[in-house]
């Protein structure tokens, strides 16, 4: 593999000898070879193969938490006996896109896992939890990771027709509207334990809860019954322009992370907080016909690729080259807004560049990515949401493309 340095072979054995005595054996993965110089890239077979990676290293295959997947590879001390919901959420979406690609990888049993992260608690509206036993939920219930589980819900019920998703995703919607609020004129906290406390920074009401609950609650707009639509489009468009007021940067029309209990307006940009209300802006206008949206979405795509695509590590153009996941919302925003903004296709041109180079300077030799993908630091790569993004992304661009599976 070109540019992969002699230390990075051993840097496995380097990251098991750091781990306690109760994690499992280290067992190298088979290596993975790069391509041929001039060989055709076909993107679903380098999806299948991270897939086969990520089984290979991250699945339990037995005990309670059979059918779950590791945090870390290798599992560190520490670690809990699953990974949090935020990775296997992202594991479950690159599924989705084998799934439609052709690929049988036993996508129904990843969906129907989401609910041993499901709890109740006493005198609450039920929602998933961050952790896991592999019985039932725990940990603390962030309102974004329950919109992205229902995004999946959705998402399941499309490919799979099986109406229980559809009943399942109806009680994501009614544990957002418990987590609605009129501080600060509305929208969600980041999660139900951390709600108006001024000086705790993880206490606010950020893009990413606003934001993905409304997606999904346009996701869930498209296949709920009649009776309910009024209600969950008014709520996604309640939350939609809360974000909207509240979080948009006038200057760029990109998104800033987050208003803080006291008020203050943390403006870090993300990929994914500008990528998921480009997505919102496109399906209100769909669905309402009111241009104010797809103009939005429009100044937003062209200033989010303005602000996070440039030269770096060498490379003339590059995303970031930190948590790729969250690129990956940036890069399927791009692809809803093309058909209305044709330049959004050069942006993920420069995407599927991004993708090439990281494939093939950015990886172990044993075919694990690095959260960077221009390949200046092997950071991050033990993580499974490290691998999901490349899963995501390889499968998201093969769809992109149109290919399909086909017999050999």
């Amino acid at each position: 593999m070109k540019k992969i340095k002699t230390i990075l072979a051993i840097l496995p054995a380097l990251l098991f000898s750091c781990a306690g005595d109760d994690v499992e054996k280290y067992i190298p993965p088979t290596p993975i070879a790069p391509s041929e110089p001039g060989e055709e890239v076909v993107y679903h077979k380098r999806a299948k193969e991270q897939f086969d990676l990520i089984n290979q290293c991250y699945r339990n295959n037995s005990g309670a938490t059979e059918g779950l997947y590791n945090e870390n590879y290798p599992k560190k001390d520490g670690d809990n006996s699953a990974s949090f919901l935020w990775p296997y959420d992202g594991l479950v979406s690159g599924a989705a896109a084998l799934h439609a690609l052709g690929y049988d990888v036993n996508y129904a049993d990843m969906v129907d896992r989401f609910e041993v992260y499901y709890r109740t608690p006493s005198g609450a509206v039920g929602g998933y939890g961050s952790q896991t036993n592999g019985t039932t939920g725990s940990g603390t219930r962030f309102y974004d990771d329950n919109s992205i589980v229902g995004i999946e819900l959705v998402e399941a019920f499309n490919l799979l027709n099986n109406q229980d998703y559809v009943t399942k995703a109806k009680r994501i919607v009614e544990f957002l509207q418990a987590g609605e609020d009129d501080t600060f004129g509305g929208g969600l906290w980041w999660n139900e334990e951390q709600k108006g406390q001024q000086g705790v920074g993880d206490s606010n009401k950020p893009t990413c809860a606003n934001g993905y609950a409304t997606l999904f609650l346009l996701e869930y707009y498209s296949v709920c019954p009649q009776e309910e639509k009024a209600d969950v489009l008014a709520l996604a468009k309640r939350l939609y322009a809360w974000t909207l007021t509240n979080l948009r940067d006038p200057e760029d029309g990109c998104y800033w992370n987050d208003k803080q209990a006291d008020g203050s307006i943390n403006k870090t940009k993300w990929t994914y907080n500008t990528g998921v209300m480009i997505s919102n802006g496109i399906r209100l206008y769909k669905i309402t016909g009111e241009q104010t949206y797809l103009d939005s979405a429009i100044a937003s795509s062209e200033g989010a690729y303005n602000y996070f695509v440039r030269p770096l590590n060498g490379l003339a153009l590059a995303y970031p080259d930190h948590d790729p996941w969250f690129t990956t919302k940036l890069i399927r925003a791009f692809i809803d807004i093309e058909p209305y903004y044709k330049n959004a296709g050069n942006y993920i041109k420069t995407f599927i560049n991004f993708l090439d180079y990281a494939y093939e300077n950015a990886r172990l030799s044993n075919g694990l990515f690095y959260e960077d993908w221009t390949g200046a630091t092997p950071k991050r790569a033990e993580q499974l949401l490290m691998q999901d993004a490349a899963l995501e992304s390889l499968g998201m661009i093969a769809l992109y493309k149109g290919e399909t599976v086909t017999e050999e």
